[in-house]
């Protein structure tokens, strides 16, 4: 099966064709992926009416050079998966409308998918995927989340972030420190070059028992580090260094209690976080003590991306989902709503 995705769910236009019937990891045909961070950078943030614009200026384009770049013409397509949430209503929206239009005119079947479902399914993309049942950190810009996953749809959520999300407190951190946007990335790069114990940044909820997380009181501490530090500007890169530091230990400590409750080994990452070089060298270090083993999304799919969509709505049309010609988007969608599929 030849699938056709579609993902626009906030400030990234993703299209990718995947096919199953060369694996998991030979399957993906053609992706292409443009980013807004140019477009967004001078607002500070993404602007959901420029966002849902410029999703509509790119698709086609972008749809058209995937064709092309997989050999494709229309008749090769089985079916088309798009974004329908969580993310931007009006983001979300064009994308859908694409996505059954292009179904109606092909004469094939649509089918909605989850944008986190995309992430955590990512990593199945790769040519040594994760077998069922594993742990996934879910952490990017609007969520962190534990889950338990014993198959596709078979989630069960065994903590989530009660404020800010990682990605989003790695963000604001960037814009009280007076950086450039997108804020994550630079925070980790003038990490890079600052002493990760320069400040006592505080572990959030490490001293309470249950998976869930909390990064407001973090955002705060390097707030207050801000204001009280006299010579702040040369201490940029020692406050960046000191709160990566505390984000990924809490994230990590958090992983390996939710793989001591579980009696689980493997350990899913995915998200734009899950690209964050520390988090991954330090997760590396905590799960070699304990037998355990970290499977991650090429960096290229760790962001938002077709491909993660066109492998999610690959699974769910072979499973025989499909939606009719009505559209709808869900901003906010609980994955432990979604189907199990056998």
């Amino acid at each position: 099966m030849r699938v056709l995705g579609i993902e626009t769910s906030c400030d990234e236009t993703g299209v990718a064709i995947y096919d199953d019937g060369r694996g998991s990891g030979a399957g993906l045909l053609a992706h292409r992926l443009y980013s807004q961070i140019d477009m967004h950078a001078d607002y500070g943030g993404v602007v959901p009416e420029l966002a849902s614009r410029d999703h509509i200026r790119k698709l086609v384009p972008l749809v058209r050079e995937v064709m092309a770049e997989a050999g494709c013409e229309p008749a090769d397509i089985d079916g088309i998966a798009y974004t329908a949430g969580p993310g931007l209503a009006g983001a979300l929206l064009t994308g859908a409308l694409m996505a059954r239009a292009l179904a109606y005119a092909w004469g094939v079947p649509a089918v909605p998918v989850h944008h986190m479902e995309g992430h955590l399914l990512a990593p199945l993309l790769e040519p040594e995927p994760p077998a069922f049942p594993f742990v996934a950190l879910l952490v990017s810009g609007g969520h962190t989340q534990l889950m338990r996953v014993d198959g596709i749809g078979r989630y069960e959520l065994l903590g989530e972030s009660i404020d800010d999300a990682a990605g989003e407190a790695f963000d604001k951190v960037a814009k009280m420190l007076g950086l450039n946007y997108p804020g994550g990335p630079e925070v980790s790069r003038r990490a890079q070059q600052g002493r990760d114990d320069a400040f006592a940044f505080p572990r959030p909820m490490l001293d309470r028992p249950g998976l869930d997380f909390s990064f407001s009181g973090l955002k705060t501490a390097v707030l207050t580090a801000r204001e009280q530090t006299a010579d702040y500007p040369e201490k940029v890169a020692d406050i960046c260094a000191s709160f990566e530091a505390a984000a990924v230990d809490t994230l990590i400590r958090k992983c390996i209690r939710a793989l001591k409750q579980t009696g689980l080994k493997r350990i899913v990452l995915a998200g734009g976080v899950s690209a964050n070089r520390r988090l991954r060298a330090d997760m590396a270090a905590a799960l070699r003590g304990m037998g355990g083993q970290a499977f991650y999304p090429a960096p290229a799919f760790c962001t938002d991306n077709g491909a993660m969509i066109a492998f999610a709505g690959c699974q769910r049309l072979r499973a025989g989902e499909t939606v009719g010609l009505g559209v709808s988007v869900r901003a906010r969608w609980p994955m432990t709503e979604l189907s199990a599929i056998d």
